[in-house]
């Protein structure tokens, strides 16, 4: 099953949806191609409009101001990072097909990074390591979380104990259970001195786009970023870079133990809760999610 079709009973969304959405309230683009893009992301829906043009749906519509803060946030970013981030368009209004807003975005031009497929792998790690650089160092204010999701850079790790637990009991079989309880507890009792920078917090290879010669090209999806622990930027290490890089890509962000503990925590906790709850539903997913917590586990011993 297709994420497309596993979100359809919540916003049943499909070409001629998206392009009736574009046509009343856009009709300057009305006569562009549209096609669905194959996207790994499990949040959104994206539409290739046209050369220069995309349109995201979320999967679960919200009538939060999710579009609008999340296009304030990037306007005030894009000029103070090293590659370049989704620019929004135009912003569409909730319709009764489609109850939520969505968004016209810039095409941007890159491929989703293929874990154990990386062209430059050494690279891309000092690429990745300049980014999450140059977001730690953003002095601008950040505004008080307006939905759930804008709280998780700030989500302390005793607030995801229960639900990780809960997976790994879930895994039994699937998963050395054994071995990621005590790689969780390990993180778990990492200190944390509550020093908090500006955090991307979901750097996942979803939200990665590379050029052909494996350079970082993009980044995406800047929903739930914001001021919160600088352990939040660390999921590359495990999601995506080779061990043989990982040590690279810590020595250039300068991360201390505990940090490195706490980002590996929540690397494992994230997939290991995706895992669980993917593995009948999608196998994109929770292939991914089963690589990283195999990543963090080989990391562990």
């Amino acid at each position: 099953m297709s994420r497309h079709g596993m979100h359809a009973d919540r916003a049943r969304i499909d070409t001629p949806l998206v392009r009736g959405l574009v046509a009343a309230q856009f009709p300057r683009w009305a006569g562009l191609p549209l096609e669905p893009v194959d996207s790994t992301g499990l949040c959104n829906a994206i539409y290739r409009l046209g050369a220069e043009l995309s349109v995201r749906l979320q999967f679960e519509p919200s009538t939060a101001d999710i579009v609008r803060r999340e296009r304030a946030k990037l306007e005030a970013l894009a000029p103070l990072l090293p590659v370049a981030v989704p620019a929004v368009e135009a912003i569409g209004a909730p319709t009764d097909a489609y109850p939520g807003e969505w968004s016209v975005h810039r095409w941007l031009t890159g491929a989703h990074p293929v874990p154990g497929a990386l062209a430059d792998p050494r690279r891309l790690a000092a690429d990745l390591a300049a980014f999450v650089d140059a977001f730690r160092r953003i002095d601008l204010p950040d505004r008080p979380p307006g939905y759930p999701g804008e709280r998780r850079t700030r989500a302390p790790m005793a607030a995801m104990d229960a639900a990780t637990r809960q997976a790994i009991a879930g895994l039994d079989g699937l998963v050395d259970t054994r071995a990621a309880l005590a790689s969780w507890q390990e993180s778990l009792a990492a200190p944390y001195d509550g020093r908090e920078v500006w955090v991307h917090s979901d750097l996942m290879p979803s939200n990665i786009l590379v050029s052909a010669e494996g350079r970082l090209a993009a980044v995406l999806d800047f929903e739930t970023c914001g001021v919160g622990d600088p352990a939040c930027d660390l999921f590359p290490a495990w999601y995506l870079l080779p061990a043989h890089v990982r040590d690279a890509f810590r020595a250039a962000l300068d991360v201390d133990d505990a940090t490195w503990l706490r980002g590996r925590g929540r690397v494992l906790s994230q997939a290991l809760i995706t895992m669980r709850h993917f593995r009948d539903a999608d196998p994109s997913p929770a292939g991914d999610a089963r690589r990283a917590v195999a990543e963090v586990l080989a990391a562990s011993r």
